[in-house]
């Protein structure tokens, strides 16, 4: 019936410890960044915006934002710096030839690739899935890598 003296339980068995912290995949976090709007966690679509702290949001997710005046709104802490539409800069992107997420039918039965990016730089060709740092010009919102900045040395486009 138990208890007879053939099995002695060992403190393991018996103390249960703290529960392991669940740890955030870094390259999900990543992609996640790079690839939604951070207002609307919805895909990004064009036109595309991006604040001065250099997250991108879709469009019209902001005016939506930025248009909803009701007193039950819950600020979002994602956009609450966000006072008008000229605290956000469009953004003029390069598209990546590589890419073939939206033209392919999506019917499940493929493999996502999450570390090709849409979108790359037009002078270096760096993919912009979040492994390097992208810079964007307040004049005229063209998009660069920080290594292509570093390269031309100017504070005017290249274009």
């Amino acid at each position: 019936m138990g208890c007879d003296g053939g099995t002695i339980p060992k403190r393991h068995e018996l103390v249960k410890g703290p529960r392991k912290v669940e740890k955030v995949d870094k390259n999900a976090e990543l992609v996640a960044r790079w690839n939604y709007c951070a207002l609307s966690q919805e895909k990004l679509c064009r036109p595309i915006v991006a604040c001065e702290l250099g997250r991108l949001y879709n469009k019209d997710a902001i005016i939506e934002f930025l248009l909803d005046k009701s007193a039950d709104k819950t600020p979002m802490e994602a956009a609450s710096h966000i006072k008008s539409i000229k605290n956000v800069t469009e953004l003029n992107l390069a598209d990546n030839p590589a890419w073939s997420g939206d033209k392919e039918s999506i019917k499940g039965d493929k493999y996502d690739d999450i570390q090709s990016a849409r979108f790359i730089c037009p002078v270096v060709g760096l993919e912009m899935n979040g492994r390097h740092r992208f810079c964007f010009l307040r004049n005229c919102g063209c998009v660069f890598s920080e290594r292509a900045l570093k390269e031309i040395k100017s504070e005017v486009c290249h274009k």
